[in-house]
């Protein structure tokens, strides 16, 4: 069993800054990848960021380059979003994911945490 917990989704205001954590456990021999996604009402779910477990290779979606920043911390199974310069068009749910090899499956899968709410005001 894989869980990944969001946390640090807020309210705040145009030009602030949140930062955003997920912690990954469970059964799982490696991960290959770690990222985050965003949906909001009216927009089709769209990669913010992602970033390569190994090697730390990175990929962010257009709208956020030079704002956000994600990184990982390996030993401790977790990936952060720090957001920038937060715009009301950045507002949505937030969803972590993690594309992992578990320990009883031959294939890697994605898995995703429940999400936290992140609202930019004008």
């Amino acid at each position: 069993q894989v869980q990944l917990v969001e946390s640090g989704g807020g309210l705040v205001q145009a030009g602030g800054s949140l930062g955003l954590s997920c912690i990954i456990s469970g059964s799982i021999f490696s991960i290959h990848a770690m990222g985050w996604y965003r949906q909001a009402p009216g927009r089709q779910r769209e990669l913010v960021a992602e970033i390569r477990a190994s090697g730390g290779t990175t990929n962010y979606a257009d709208s956020v380059k030079g704002r956000f920043a994600i990184s990982r911390d390996n030993a401790k199974s977790t990936v952060y979003l720090q957001m920038n310069n937060l715009e009301p068009e950045d507002t949505g749910v937030y969803y972590c994911y993690a594309r992992v090899l578990r320990d009883t499956l031959p294939r890697d899968s994605t898995y995703w945490g429940q999400g936290t709410q992140v609202t930019v005001s004008s």
